[in-house]
């Protein structure tokens, strides 16, 4: 009996070891075309101009937006007890609706959205719409801002004036450059399959390179961190440190030892005051498969949603504000805001505007779709990366990795902030502390290069 199960035992440790070795192997990098063309038609030469570009909500674009918010068709009223936990609250969603015709002032936030000033570059075929801005400190350095869904560059003009500020206790001041996606915002769709996260990043890392930039810092969240996640790993001489506000290794041994150790060890690998983001895996679970089910419509069916909202704001919105309600704050689902008022209304209604009038709801909710289907995605997620990395994790962000697991891809992880508020957004919630966090980061990122 006991020699049986030493023989079982010793099976179960020899699996288990091969398991670990497999997962830790690292791949090559795929083979790349880093000139593909995404634009329509056959690849031509890109024009290389770089041209001025106003954001501009026009007077044909209003009247009908606001003829559509009218004509709305009365709501179903939440049932009995229940405020945001069946989804939207139709009632405050009502209340959001009637502002956005009633009081948004499309020409005062237009303005806003233009005191930097915006710019269009062919690369690859797409015109990428940015915004450039610059410190007035005399040693300049670079950094792109990247965002995710169903954002813009918008997301970071209130970021944008504090990372510009002149502060006298750094030796450097920022070069801004705001970035849309591909397909969101103002930059250019492609018609073409395969515009994936590593796709995109390369896009980025071109479009850099046209700014003239050899060198330079990332910032970014949501769906941009998966962006820059590739950028560093494909570019690891070029990005000279990375900072994002939604940290996550995708590399399959961090599954593993994220799921293990959050079932068996969560008090031994994460601090107390942190413990409730990483167990009980239970409730992990419960709140993934909760508030999951607009990934996976949008991974597997993301024409039939985006067709669903874009010809009703009224459907748009409601569909929009849920998904950025709950990852503000998960535990307010029991408030008729789910979450919406940690963020100001006209900075919600700038995103809700943006996408309507350029028509991108389809575009950029794609993403999900090209990237859970292209086998190079999951190979450069293998790839560690050895660029300096920063990070900060939210209260509400949506999902929690601790640093053991996150240096399984970041190598240099040099510097990891947790705090107990704030959410997704951190660009629009809490714009003062990642701007904080932000320039002390690249700090320490020049800090540790003249070291080196």
């Amino acid at each position: 009996m006991l020699k049986g199960l030493s023989i079982i035992s010793a099976v179960v440790a020899v699996l288990v070891g091969y398991l670990i070795y497999h997962l830790h192997k690292v791949p090559d990098v795929p083979k790349l075309d880093y000139n593909r063309w995404w634009g329509e038609g056959p690849p031509q030469p890109d024009d290389k101009t770089i041209t001025r570009f106003d954001i501009e909500f026009k007077d044909e674009m209003i009247k009908d937006l606001r003829t559509r918010l009218r004509n709305r068709r009365p709501f179903t009223r939440p049932m009995e007890g229940i405020q945001s936990q069946y989804g939207i609250n139709t009632v405050y969603l009502d209340k959001i609706l009637s502002y956005w015709h009633d009081k948004y002032d499309f020409k005062k936030r237009a303005a806003l959205l233009n005191r930097y000033p915006g710019y269009k570059t062919r690369i690859q075929g797409l015109d990428i719409h940015y915004v450039h801005a610059k410190s007035s400190a005399k040693n300049l350095v670079p950094i792109l801002l990247m965002h995710g869904w169903p954002s813009s560059s918008k997301e970071f003009d209130m970021v944008i004036p504090l990372l510009v500020e002149d502060r006298k206790q750094y030796d450097f001041g920022f070069e801004v450059i705001a970035v849309d996606l591909p397909g969101y915002g103002y930059s250019q769709e492609t018609n073409k399959p395969g515009m994936n996260p590593l796709q995109i990043g390369i896009i980025m890392h071109n479009l850099m390179k046209r700014l003239g930039f050899k060198q330079y810092y990332i910032h970014a969240g949501d769906w941009g961190a998966q962006v820059g996640n590739h950028m560093i790993t494909l570019f690891q001489d070029e990005i000279l440190g990375f900072h994002t506000n939604m940290p996550m290794s995708s590399r399959s041994i961090s599954a593993l030892k994220y799921i293990v150790g959050s079932l068996f060890f969560p008090s031994l690998l994460v601090e107390e005051q942190f413990l409730n983001r990483f167990a009980p895996f239970e409730d992990i679970v419960r709140y993934l498969v909760r508030e999951s089910g607009y990934f996976h419509i949008q991974a597997t069916k993301p024409d039939t949603i985006g067709a669903a909202l874009t010809d009703t704001p009224v459907g748009m919105a409601a569909y929009l504000l849920e998904k950025i309600g709950i990852v503000c704050n998960r535990d307010q689902t029991d408030t008729p805001h789910g979450g919406l008022e940690s963020v100001h209304i006209d900075d919600l209604i700038d995103t809700l505007t943006i996408m309507w009038a350029t028509g991108h709801i389809t575009t950029a909710t794609r993403l999900y779709s090209e990237a859970l289907s292209w086998p190079e995605v999951f190979i450069v997620h293998e790839i560690p990366t050895y660029v300096p990395t920063a990070v900060i994790n939210f209260r509400y962000e949506v999902f929690f990795q601790p640093d053991w697991v996150l240096r399984d891809k970041f190598h240099k992880l040099v510097r990891s902030t947790t705090v107990n508020y704030g959410g997704h957004f951190g660009a629009l919630q809490n714009p003062k502390e990642l701007t904080e966090d932000i320039f002390e980061s690249v700090s320490l990122f020049r800090n540790l290069s003249k070291s080196d």
